[in-house]
């Protein structure tokens, strides 16, 4: 069970009201599990595969490790469907932060993910920041509005999801 509140105020986080800042998408998640439980779900290879894309079962929680996932290629976007994904930093049960980078030389995005992990209550409060978009890039700002409701549903779902069934 997760409760999600987002700054915009309407939930999507994808350019709605209030949502002024072109460059981030924004998550803020509560998780009914303890910070330790959320942070394995986001360090451990054989957790990550769960939620995350196809490739997360290489991550290795080491700075400047490199590996790489797929999706599925989104064209109107210049997502070639490829993340080189390198381990920038991090700080046990509290924040990972890692550079997303499209091989593709059509797609110049370079974007960075942090999580943080709140304790809060019984659970956790998981904050995700996505920042880099070129607010002056159509093709950008519509990979921020794919990104952010992938984000917010399919992303925390399953996170939620693979957090039910780990002891």
């Amino acid at each position: 069970m997760t409760n999600e509140r987002t700054p915009d105020g309407d939930g999507t986080g994808d350019g709605g009201p209030g949502d002024d800042d072109l460059t981030t998408i924004r998550v803020d998640q509560f998780l009914p599990h303890p910070p330790a439980k959320v942070w394995r779900a986001l360090t451990e290879p054989e957790l990550l595969v769960q939620w995350q894309m196809p490739g997360a079962e290489n991550f290795r929680l080491e700075v400047g490790h490199q590996y790489r996932m797929t999706s599925v290629p989104r064209p109107g976007t210049r997502f070639s469907g490829v993340i080189d994904v390198q381990v920038l930093a991090y700080d046990p049960e509290r924040t990972l932060s890692v550079q997303w980078s499209d091989p593709d030389p059509a797609n110049l995005a370079h974007w960075t993910i942090t999580w943080t992990l709140e304790h809060e209550g019984r659970g956790t409060r998981l904050f995700l920041v996505h920042e880099g978009f070129d607010p002056d890039d159509p093709a950008q700002m519509i990979a921020r509005k794919i990104m952010g409701g992938g984000w917010r549903s399919h992303v925390m779902r399953a996170l939620g999801q693979t957090l039910e069934r780990v002891e």
